[in-house]
């Protein structure tokens, strides 16, 4: 394997890590917005997401572009949002979101937890 494979590999599974810590811990305190079956299901929404942010979030993001522009990078939060309404809809009842509002506090708070989790935590042990 290429060091470029492994490293991309490494970061995608500390992604995929991330966001199952991210998605159980909003799933125990928002648990009227967000429902989850399991450590299981959490890691398989997990992984759903980071494929669907592979493949699909890439063409919404060209798409939005212009909307993107106009509202200065905040549609981003929407495609988001998107991205877990589609994991949900894959997911079934393992993974419940239960609007289109709840699915963007959801992202938006994901987007929070992410940058401080690489900035205080993954970035130093990189470092060190």
């Amino acid at each position: 394997m290429s060091k470029l494979f492994r490293n991309w590999f490494a970061n995608s599974l500390l992604n995929i890590i991330t966001n199952m810590i991210i998605l159980m811990t909003l799933a125990g305190y928002l648990h009227t917005m967000v429902h989850l079956s399991g450590v299981g299901a959490a890691f398989a929404t997990s992984v759903v997401l980071a494929i669907l942010n592979l493949f699909v979030r890439p063409v919404l993001i060209l798409f939005s572009l212009p909307a993107t522009i106009l509202s200065l990078g905040f549609f981003i939060f929407v495609i988001n949002a998107l991205m877990l309404l589609l994991t949900s809809a894959i997911m079934g009842p393992a993974f419940r979101l239960d609007s289109f509002g709840s699915a963007l506090i959801v992202a938006i708070i994901m987007a929070l937890f992410q940058m401080i989790i690489r900035t205080f935590i993954i970035r130093p042990l990189r470092r060190g």
